[in-house]
């Protein structure tokens, strides 16, 4: 073979490379992924797919992931949904957050759609019914609205002087954040504890609600589910610390992170399961035959 067509062939071959790749990925299954911020979420990230590879799946091997955050500005979420339908996503994944799951069942009817939430996806509309969803859409509750009213009386034992506690709510999740404060005010008569609402949707408004708290003298804080808190919860943490104000909080990434005490169910092992159905629903299972899975699992834990 002479040396020029030796290299022409070379040349060639290498140029083919990235379409058989591309053509390799087109053939692979597409799952949607819309969550709402991209900051910190590794952990949830790596159980999910977890899920995925005991089902056989890995990302970039056998199946690709289209992720889509929406940074904390909910008003996204319509057009992120509608994105990943036009992506011709095989299944649609959103994370620990009801808008987002609320948003991608108001886009398609047909696309299978697995979500995790921390509410009655019954009550939410999601699903009709926990044992046999209808439709396109099943997931994970992980329970997190429903223990809110434990974790103020966790927090009165711990604080049995405590006359004014502090619940940090976020006003751009407005059905978790109606919910959080009918919870807390119901369980707070009982407890003799007087309840103060500080609103965040944002780095600088968690802030200056945490100096509210110091200045207004509260003896403690309950930090409400929402996922743009976990996202900050490092930030949280240390403005906890600074300001003496002792903390409980939905999750055990909160303690990890340096805060007070966390009750809540294991966060990661219900994306685990989240990846497991995803899993299961590209190998044909339809939504209809995945009963919706709940927590059982529950977590106290201290730094």
């Amino acid at each position: 073979m002479r040396r020029r067509d030796f290299i022409k062939g070379i040349v060639g071959s290498t140029a083919a490379w990235p379409f058989a790749t591309r053509a390799q990925l087109s053939a692979m299954p597409v799952v949607g992924f819309l969550g709402v911020t991209s900051a910190g979420t590794q952990p949830y990230l790596a159980a999910f797919r977890q899920g995925l590879s005991e089902t056989g799946y890995v990302e970039g091997q056998n199946v690709v992931i289209e992720y889509r955050w929406i940074e904390d500005q909910y008003n996204r979420l319509p057009d992120l949904a509608a994105d990943l339908i036009r992506q011709h996503v095989n299944v649609i994944v959103t994370l620990f957050t009801t808008p987002a799951a609320q948003a991608a069942k108001a886009a398609t009817s047909t696309i299978p759609i697995v979500f995790s939430v921390g509410d009655d996806p019954v009550k939410l509309g999601l699903v009709s019914s926990l044992s046999r969803p209808s439709g396109n859409v099943t997931g994970i509750n992980f329970f997190s609205s429903e223990v809110t009213a434990k974790r103020l009386g966790l927090l009165h034992e711990l604080l049995p002087k405590a006359s004014r506690i502090g619940v940090l709510v976020n006003p751009t999740n407005p059905e978790i954040t109606e919910r959080t404060i009918k919870d807390v005010d119901a369980a707070a008569d009982p407890l003799g504890v007087q309840i103060e609402v500080l609103k965040a949707s944002n780095g600088n408004e968690i802030d200056a609600a945490f100096t509210t708290l110091e200045n207004h003298r509260a003896g403690g804080v309950l930090v409400g589910a929402d996922a743009f808190f976990v996202s900050r919860r490092v930030q949280i943490a240390i403005l906890a610390a600074r300001h003496m104000i002792p903390a409980i909080y939905t999750i055990s990434d909160y303690a990890e992170a340096g805060g007070l005490v966390s009750y809540g169910t294991d966060i990661a092992d219900a994306l685990r399961q989240q990846g497991v159905y995803v899993g299961r629903i590209l190998k044909g299972t339809k939504p209809t035959d995945l009963p919706v899975a709940q927590s059982t699992k529950f977590k106290l834990m201290q730094p």
